[in-house]
């Protein structure tokens, strides 16, 4: 067997993303690209992606096999079967911290939902000569705290101004 030949490194790379996070007490999330062949609850999709939490207490029976990612998870109350290729999954997560892997995505194929938009939007923002580099498929993971450090430029929106602590008010 050569290593045109070998299995994709994926499922593998995924399984061992998901055990790091739930060893170290992290919450995995698995980014999709959604199309024909992907189950999941369509409501719920955005520009033609969705992002899943993979967790023990998110999800009821996984399967974190080669060719697909299975389990049944609940969304708005509602228990819902999910199905997704290994291939349509762009990236594993911690949603506690941003640390995770973003995976090349999928050539676009006939029927894709929504990819057309996502992929034309990868391709702006790395044509764009002002934006910061990011990997070849689109994706740029950034922590909580680097996103803290960005410091808003001439040209950027004002921020929306901090939220007050919640606090009860007593009535007599």
């Amino acid at each position: 067997m050569n290593a045109l030949d070998s299995t994709s490194t994926r499922p593998y790379l995924l399984r061992a993303l998901y055990e790091w996070c739930t060893d170290n007490a992290l919450t995995p999330y698995i980014a999709v690209l959604v199309d024909d062949t992907v189950q999941v609850p369509r409501e719920y999709v955005q520009n033609g992606e969705i992002v899943l939490n993979i967790s023990f207490d998110a999800t009821s029976g996984l399967k974190l096999g080669n060719d697909f990612v299975e389990f049944k998870a609940r969304f708005g109350g509602t228990a819902r079967e999910i199905m997704v290729p290994i291939d349509r999954v762009i990236a594993i997560y911690a949603r506690e911290n941003g640390q995770g892997m973003a995976f090349p995505v999928p050539v676009p194929t006939v029927g894709d939902e929504g990819v057309e938009g996502a992929v034309s939007e990868a391709e702006a923002i790395t044509s764009d000569a002002n934006a910061p580099e990011t990997p070849r498929n689109g994706i740029q993971l950034v922590t909580v705290a680097e996103a803290a450090d960005d410091d808003e430029g001439p040209g950027d929106p004002p921020s929306p101004p901090p939220r007050k602590r919640p606090a009860l008010k007593r009535v007599k």
